[in-house]
């Protein structure tokens, strides 16, 4: 099983995108999103892949879509998380993964919509935060701190 963690960061009602560089998914857009790596937390996850496919810190505030599907012989859960800015970008994108970083207000991303990956999370997670359906962060629990 594979798990995937991302984020939707908005500001000023425009949403944090990325654009793949990656030749398969070439000139895609996409929210930050990255797999899960050994020993780390979803969270802390989404809180990497947002930094390394945006080069903007966040906060994570929510959780806003959860994915789960099955592809061959494999199964992949991705969960989305809502998220805040921390501060301006903290660093360069590596050009050979992102092409490009845009904030798009909700009109443009649904204008987008032929040059979205992944637009069953994408919009899922964007309907559900615009209609308020957002897991508070309590919800996640950590086994082992307190144990």
């Amino acid at each position: 099983m594979t798990i995937i963690a991302g984020t939707l960061v908005e500001n000023d009602g425009k949403y944090l995108l990325m654009q793949e560089a990656r030749e398969d998914i070439r000139g895609l857009w996409n929210l930050p999103a990255g797999h899960v790596e050994t020993n780390e937390l979803v969270q802390d996850a989404a809180v990497r892949e947002t930094l390394e496919e945006t080069g903007y810190s966040v906060e994570l505030t929510g959780v806003c879509q959860i994915v789960d599907c099955k592809v061959e012989d494999d199964a992949f859960v991705v969960i989305v998380f809502t998220a805040k800015l921390k501060n301006e970008p903290v660093r360069e994108v590596d050009p050979a993964e992102i092409m490009d970083v845009k904030w798009l207000s909700y009109d443009e991303i649904l204008a987008k919509e032929k040059e979205i990956r992944n637009k069953t999370l994408l919009f899922g997670a964007l309907e559900n935060a615009r209609s308020g359906i957002v897991a508070p962060m309590e919800l996640i629990d950590i086994y082992g701190n307190n144990d």
